[in-house]
Parts: structure tokens; sequence; C-alpha cells
């Protein structure tokens, strides 16, 4: 666990772009001990939808959990295979600011 979350923080601190940085980061998780495929939903007018993904899905084994920022929910994480919780939740945390560009910010400005 300790492994994928130190590779998705050199991910998020290297990466320039917003959107490679989450399609870099949902690589990892798919790639984690136990996992095969990841997501990250954006919350879009009051509704989830999917952005980056990658690995093959299978829902049958999915875990998700809400990716918050500044307490407001702006997305979800979700990942298919046997990810330990705990990895899914630091993870979110991690990509939250991130998932915000993907979120109405009603107009203000946003640094990661």
């Amino acid at each position: 666990m300790r492994e994928t979350l130190d590779e998705l923080v050199a991910i998020l601190e290297r990466e320039n772009e917003v959107d490679d940085a989450l399609r870099a980061a949902v690589t990892a998780l798919a790639a984690a001990p136990g996992g095969v495929w990841a997501g990250i939903a954006f919350l879009e007018e009051g509704e989830l939808v999917l952005g980056p993904t990658f690995g093959k899905p299978d829902p049958s084994r999915r875990a998700s959990t809400p990716i918050s920022y500044g307490g407001d929910v702006v997305g979800e994480l979700r990942v298919d295979g046997e990810v330990d919780q705990e990895l899914l939740e630091q993870a979110a945390g991690l990509v939250s600011p991130y998932v915000l560009l993907g979120w109405d910010t009603g107009g203000e400005a946003w640094e990661p």
C-alpha cells in the first residue's frame, strides 16, 4: 500500500497538467496489488460523470469512495479488484485538489 501511495505522490508532484496527473493516478491505482481497473468520476451538476479510467473494468468487484475538497464532495474514486479500502481513501485525499478542476469552482481562482 505504501508503495502505491508514494507513487501517487510522485505522480502528482511530477505532472504539470491536471489531466495527465489524473490519468497517471488511475493507471497507478489499477496497477496496485489486487487492482484491475480504476476511474475517477467528477461531480457535475449533481451527477457523477466518469472521467479518466485505466484497466479492464470488473464492476462486480468495485470499491468506491467520495473525493472531497474543502468539505465538499467533488467526485468519486472507483477501483475494481481487491484493493485495500484505506489505500482507496488515502488516494482520494491525494487527488482531491486535482479533481476539483472537474468540478464547478463557482468562478473562484484555484491552485493545487
